[in-house]
């Protein structure tokens, strides 16, 4: 499955320290992540990481782009919690589109632990029968 990694920098540490935790089930799949998420994790871990564009010059653009073009399973998104700070508009487009397109998204460590635990599971392969690029599509088209 196809992985997008974003954690402000107040989460970057918590997001390093749930990849570090979960590195055995993230390491079967394809992760991306903005650029300074990306180099922590990856330090950390070890884990193959594509690496976008920062947050500030992009990154969640891009990663939107892929989910409209149904080429992210799921969306580990650590947000600043400080309630003083609103979301900026590319978060908002970023998580409508994923409502549009029906990813599951965890925007904190709870909902991150259920949603890995469960693809460790299986529980999210329907995404492989939704998403044309998987290899279950790809296959099918062979026959």
């Amino acid at each position: 499955m196809e992985i997008a990694i974003i954690a402000a920098d107040t989460k970057k540490e918590l997001m390093t320290q749930f990849c570090i935790a979960y590195c055995g089930i993230l390491s079967k799949h394809n992760l991306c992540a903005t650029s300074i998420t990306a180099k922590y994790i990856s330090e950390a871990t070890g884990l193959n990481i594509e690496r976008l564009l920062t947050g500030e010059q992009g990154g969640e653009q891009q990663i939107t782009t892929r989910v409209a073009y149904d080429e992210i399973d799921i969306l580990l998104c650590f947000r600043d919690t400080r309630s003083d700070r609103a979301l900026n508009e590319e978060e908002q487009e970023l998580l409508l589109t994923c409502d549009r397109y029906n990813i599951p998204v965890a925007t904190n460590i709870a909902t991150a632990e259920v949603l890995i635990t469960a693809l460790e599971r299986g529980d999210l392969e329907w995404r492989n029968f939704v998403n044309p690029k998987s290899e279950y599509n790809a296959k099918k088209r062979m026959i």
